[in-house]
């Protein structure tokens, strides 16, 4: 599922516009994006927590050369599952598409 296909599914339930539903969508995904920039972490009880992590320095190798190259330590955005979100997925797994 795309975002497009996500405001479609999301518009549909809540009987709300496409519009409106984009604008709303976007308004949360940006929030969660600062709130994550700022070192925040946003828990949505139920669906998962998103937070940030640190990636250490490390060595890596160009797989076309085999030269070994240092790769910089950086944060990273993590997102862990909450009990609802995994128990439907896990509930799903026995269904087809």
């Amino acid at each position: 599922m795309n975002k497009s296909e996500l405001i479609d599914a999301v518009a549909s339930k809540a009987n709300a516009s496409k519009a409106a539903t984009a604008v709303l969508l976007s308004a949360t995904l940006e929030v969660i994006a600062e709130a994550l920039a700022k070192g925040d972490s946003v828990q949505l009880i139920g669906f998962g927590t998103f937070s940030v992590g640190e990636r250490a320095a490390r060595m890596g190798r160009n797989p076309q050369t085999g030269t070994e190259l240092k790769i910089a330590a950086k944060k990273v955005a993590r997102f862990k599952a909450g009990t609802v979100l995994s128990a439907g997925v896990n509930k799903a797994k026995g269904k087809k598409k």
